[in-house]
C-alpha cells in the first residue's frame, strides 16, 4: 500500500510541478517581446539573378534587443525566396527555430522576433548567392 501511495505522490508531483516547469518558455522582458520598432529587410527585385550583387537589403544589420529585434523580410521580387540560416540548428529559446517555413512568395513576408544575443548568416536556399548577416546584441540604452 505504501508503494502505491508513494508512486501516486511521485506522479502527481511530476505532472503538476516538474513537467510544466521544464516545458515553460523562458522569461523575456516586455521590451524585448515588443520592441520600439521593427527592422525591415527587403528581397529586392531581380534578387534571383546571380549577376545582381544586391539581394537582401541591407545585407549586414546590427540589431539591439528591445529596440529593433523584430525583423521582417519582405519579398519585393517576382520570384519566391527563403530565409534560411547557414546553421540549421539556429534556435531562439523563446521564439523557436529560425527560418522561413517554406518559400516567401512575391508580396509576402517572414517575421521573427529575436530575444537573445546571436550573430549569424543566412541565405536563400534556391538562390544561395543571396546572403545576409544579422548581429543581435543587448540594448545600449
Amino acid at each position: 500500500m505504501a508503494i502505491i501511495i508513494g508512486a501516486s505522490v511521485g506522479v502527481v508531483y511530476y505532472t503538476s510541478f516538474y513537467l510544466p516547469e521544464s516545458l515553460a518558455k523562458p522569461q523575456v522582458s516586455e521590451e524585448v517581446l515588443n520592441p520600439i520598432k521593427s527592422t525591415i529587410i527587403e528581397m529586392i527585385p531581380g534578387s534571383s539573378s546571380q549577376d545582381q550583387q544586391d539581394n537582401f537589403e541591407p545585407k549586414l544589420i546590427n540589431i539591439q534587443l528591445g529596440i529593433d529585434n523584430h525583423v521582417v523580410w519582405n519579398n519585393k521580387d517576382a520570384t519566391p525566396h527563403t530565409v534560411t540560416p547557414d546553421d540549421a540548428s539556429l534556435t531562439d529559446s523563446y521564439s523557436g527555430p529560425f527560418g522561413s517555413p517554406g518559400v516567401v512568395k512575391p508580396g509576402e513576408s517572414y517575421e521573427f522576433t529575436f530575444t537573445e544575443p546571436v550573430n549569424f548568416s543566412y541565405h536563400c536556399s534556391p538562390h544561395p548567392w543571396m546572403t545576409g548577416t544579422l548581429k543581435i546584441g543587448e540594448s545600449r540604452i
